[in-house]
């Protein structure tokens, strides 16, 4: 792989317009990508754009993340690419850090601050099944997929313990790559040759951070660890992530409320940049009781957790994909993959709903921002404003009734 030189400023100052202006997830970031990084600046060409693309999307971790660190990586080698991570996720780390500082301090300081959320509550429900929808298009094919899905999303209905995801992904990977007699024969040359030190990094973390935060039972470290795993094991993108964070951080271990959670998603659905995001609303809020500086940290510490394991994987991988892609078992295990993470998110449209009331204007809420998401091309946030201005209204037209 030939490694450019270009300048670095130049490179990074695009990934900035890119991290504070790419709204409305990786359709319209792959768009801007291709506008300003292949036919304005020509740092790759457009193939090589769709191919570091698709191997972004078998690995697991944030797929918008992945791809701009493989671009700075094929344009100024290593050092680029840490540096176009950084700038890319600090803007929107910045932003949902800073929002779940405000909701706990409006909530410790005013009595129903969360009011004004709840109406975009229902909102992000909204923004699930149209992910979900658009995701199960793409993904599942097969009839051996949709059987996968359905029954990981049964499992995740009932087993709300966060083990459970990985052994799923394990068991669909292995139950499709066994049929991989289905798949065509691409010539195969004698051998991959592989260079481990970006596995060994990855491994060696995880490991570690597991280790301490197990002996230690420090929270910063057991926070690191748990959104570091979960960085390594989501296939699928942002939205995917959604049921693993809520099982793990508001069911199994309470560090947040289900409304918290829900008003957290439905603000990094208008924030510009990864979507991988949320996990610094949710650092800052599992840290909360640390005071200001301990919820800052677990901003930082969820965003560092999130997204470095997709990017160790992607150097790791980058380098040997072309042959590695030739093994038919190796392409079969991804439909398998694929269609889990399709059940998760199924399971987590039905998992965020539960415990929201089941009244008139949730339910309008939630089937009017489906809609709007299907069948307009207004952006995300000012679907939120909007839900925001209407639910206020609602609020004022009903107190006075009541009064």
């Amino acid at each position: 792989m030939t490694i450019r030189k270009v300048k670095y400023y130049l490179y990074l100052k695009d990934v900035l317009t890119l991290s504070v202006t790419a709204f409305g997830g990786p359709q319209a970031f792959l768009a801007m990508v291709l506008d300003i990084m292949v036919r304005k600046r020509r740092y790759i060409t457009e193939e090589e754009l769709w191919e570091l693309n698709a191997l972004c999307q078998v690995l697991p971790g944030p797929t918008s993340t992945q791809t701009i660190s493989a671009i700075g990586y094929r344009v100024g080698g290593p050092n680029l690419a840490y540096l176009s991570l950084l700038v890319w996720i600090l803007p929107a780390t910045i932003i949902m850090t800073s929002a779940a500082v405000l909701v706990d301090f409006l909530q410790t300081q005013t009595k129903g601050a969360l009011d004004f959320a709840k109406f975009i509550q229902p909102m992000a429900i909204g923004f699930i099944i149209y992910a979900a929808q658009k995701t199960i298009g793409k993904m599942v094919k097969t009839t051996e997929a949709m059987i996968l899905m359905l029954l990981s999303a049964f499992v995740a209905f009932f087993y709300n313990s966060p083990f459970i995801f990985p052994i799923m992904l394990v068991a669909g990977g292995i139950s499709t790559s066994l049929k991989f007699n289905k798949h065509p024969k691409i010539e195969e040359k004698s051998g991959i040759k592989i260079q481990w030190a970006n596995f060994l990094l990855w491994g060696g973390v995880l490991i570690s951070a597991a280790t301490l935060g197990h002996f230690t039972q420090l929270l910063p470290i057991r926070l690191f660890e748990n959104f570091y795993r979960n960085g390594s094991l989501i296939f699928g993108g942002g939205q995917v992530l959604v049921p693993y964070l809520y099982t793990e951080f508001v069911e199994f271990k309470g560090y947040l409320s289900s409304e918290e959670f829900l008003t957290g998603y439905a603000i990094s659905q208008g924030v510009p940049g990864p979507t991988f995001s949320i996990s610094s609303y949710i650092g800052a809020l599992s840290m909360r009781e640390m005071g200001l500086g301990g919820a800052i940290t677990g901003g930082l510490i969820a965003a560092a957790g999130i997204f470095l394991p997709g990017t160790f994987l992607i150097f790791f991988v980058i380098r040997f994909w072309d042959e590695l892609k030739k093994y038919r078992p190796v392409r079969a295990a991804l439909e398998g993959i694929n269609a889990v993470s399709c059940g998760m998110l199924i399971a987590a449209a039905y998992l965020l709903f539960e415990p929201m009331p089941a009244n008139t204007f949730n339910i309008l809420a939630i089937i009017g921002t489906y809609l709007l998401l299907q069948f307009t091309k207004i952006p995300s946030p000012f679907i939120i404003i909007g839900g925001i201005v209407v639910g206020l209204g609602y609020q004022l037209v009903v107190n006075n009734l009541i009064g």
